[in-house]
């Protein structure tokens, strides 16, 4: 469910407005709209912030350098400790110092032609009237050094460079990362104490309290004297979104997190269809249940490996329950169509469901494909019309879903799955669209809303190309499969007939080769379809028909940062 939202405007003191502002962080329990923060303050704390960041960047991308050239590294954990100006101020100079050894190499390159003279000399001798052209080339422009000065010079600043790369490689980055919830913290501190306005002896701030937080703000109020004016909230505002979803799927706001998404305030809570229906996508697409495997296998070393993090991060341990799921379900699919690397395992060969996905024809996996489609969206729609009931409008909810199960009927007859629309499915088809007409658009609303009927018959067919778009789950895990196929027989067929021995040795690396990189790749390529194909089928086919716009934004308390 979404969480009930009150609008808080909270007085106090002004001589105790850092303090309350303490307080209220320690509370944890109100948002504030700190990105709207701008001043001077927010800006030199985010510059901080963006320092420090920079900083780690540097010592990362020394050691990388230091381990490219064969320079040890004393690597996280070094005794040499720097603070964030001195990394900077060390980059800067290894930067300059990487400019004049530049600098210097284009001069050496300039004047090596014409060999190591004294520059000094041939002038002199040239500033006497002596004809010196005939003894040696001289450039146009003499350099201001000797060639092999310049080249000690050189050599004199790469090694300054090379021992500051030395030192950045070093330094402890860790101590630098355990100040960034420090840093965030100031910038969030910073922004609320531009937020709290000030009058006179009194300062004033507003922000969003979940319903289920009002006690504990009711408390923190009488026993800090603050004054409190809370308020439902009113037409055009737009408040934060926290979702609430059942135990057993609250995993799945890491994911809308992860994708950045959230429903308005005013919309539903889909985490349960959402959960469910990705899991089955993200197998679908996979298609192949040794990947599942590998998934699951980094997965549970990843419960193993973060034992201590998950207990620290709660969205740590989200994902992990959420790639466990995922990856099991992966696993699942790979037993009920026998689809492991590309190949079959003999002994599933037989199984029901084995025979019925392998069709020649693929027509079972469309039919799948359509149903797992229709069954989504008249979710969608069977929801909309629990949720209108009693209002009349329940009964157009109720009409969509038929008009998705007709479109339905005509979208496996229009593949030649069935052999036709029965009669059945025509009346309920002429009903359904009947019941979409009458109750879409109440007679009171017919002036303002009434264009909406005029786009009726585009909004049927668009219902036929929304179930019709669910077959990508069929065509991108077939593609995957194949992929996985071609790699095979690639590798095996360099192993195939006679030869010396070395020659079936080198050619049993090549295939390892072969199918250690593409099928890397064709799991690469799965995990990309799942963000653009099992992302799509929730937050746009199934989000469009229940009229989830995710046009809101989640809820984050003002807190400290862990």
């Amino acid at each position: 469910m979404i969480v009930k939202m009150k609008h808080l405007d909270l007085v106090c003191v002004a001589a105790e407005k850092e303090a309350t502002l303490a307080q209220l962080r320690d509370l944890g329990a109100v948002h504030l709209d700190l990105a709207s923060a701008q001043g001077a303050a927010v800006a030199s704390a985010k510059d901080d912030a963006a320092d420090a960041e920079q900083a780690v960047r540097i010592v990362l991308k020394a050691r990388k350098e230091t381990a490219a050239d064969g320079v040890p590294s004393a690597g996280t954990g070094s005794v040499f400790a720097a603070s964030v100006p001195e990394i900077l101020a060390l980059q800067e100079k290894a930067d300059a110092l990487k400019g004049e050894a530049e600098g210097l190499g284009r001069e050496i390159a300039k004047y090596e032609p014409y060999g190591d003279f004294d520059p000094a000399l041939a002038q002199k001798l040239l500033d006497l009237g002596i004809d010196v052209a005939s003894v040696a080339e001289l450039p146009e422009k003499l350099p201001a050094k000797r060639l092999s000065e310049m080249r000690a010079d050189l050599a004199r600043v790469e090694r300054e460079r090379t021992a500051i790369v030395g030192d950045l490689a070093s330094v402890d980055d860790q101590a630098i990362v355990a100040e960034f919830p420090g840093l965030a913290d100031r910038v969030a501190f910073e922004s609320a104490k531009e937020l709290m306005a000030q009058e006179g002896a009194v300062a004033f701030i507003e922000g969003w309290v979940p319903e289920t937080q009002m006690g504990l703000l009711a408390q923190a109020a009488q026993t800090n004297g603050w004054g409190t004016l809370v308020r439902d909230p009113e037409a055009g505002e737009n408040p934060p979104t926290l979702i609430e979803p059942p135990k057993l799927f609250r995993p799945v706001k890491a994911l809308f997190d992860g994708l950045g998404i959230a429903p308005a305030y005013t919309e539903a809570d889909v985490s349960v269809p959402f959960m469910c229906y990705f899991s089955l996508f993200f197998a679908m697409l996979v298609g192949d249940g040794a990947y599942g495997a590998i998934f699951l296998a980094a997965t549970l070393w990843g419960w193993k490996k973060y034992r201590a993090a998950r207990s620290a991060n709660p969205v740590a341990k989200s994902w992990l329950v959420l790639m466990t799921v995922f990856s099991s379900a992966t696993v699942v699919w790979g037993l009920l169509s026998n689809t492991w690397f590309g190949a079959g395992l003999p002994w599933c060969a037989d199984w029901p469901t084995v025979k019925w996905l392998a069709d020649p024809s693929y027509q079972n996996m469309m039919l799948l494909c359509f149903t797992i489609g229709a069954s989504h969206l008249a979710l969608a729609r069977l929801w909309n019309a629990a949720c209108k009931f009693p209002d009349s409008t329940a009964l157009a909810e109720l009409g969509w879903a038929g008009v998705l199960v007709f479109m339905y009927l005509i979208t496996n007859s229009i593949v030649g799955i069935f052999a036709g629309v029965p009669t059945w499915g025509m009346a309920l088809g002429v009903a359904s669209i009947a019941l979409v007409f009458l109750f879409s658009v109440k007679p009171s609303e017919l002036k303002t809303r009434g264009a909406e009927l005029g786009m009726l018959p585009l909004n049927i067919m668009s219902a036929l190309g929304d179930i019709i778009s669910y077959v990508r789950l069929f065509a991108v895990g077939l593609a995957s499969v194949k992929v996985a196929e071609n790699f095979n027989s690639m590798a095996t067929g360099l192993v195939a007939g006679d030869g010396a021995l070395w020659v079936k040795a080198l050619m049993s690396v090549a295939m390892v080769a072969i199918l250690v990189v593409g099928h890397g790749l064709n799991l690469a390529m799965a995990g990309l379809s799942i963000l653009v194909h099992a992302v799509r089928l929730n937050t746009l086919e199934f989000s469009n028909h229940k009229g989830v716009s995710w046009a809101g934004y989640a809820f984050r308390p003002f807190r400290k940062n862990t």
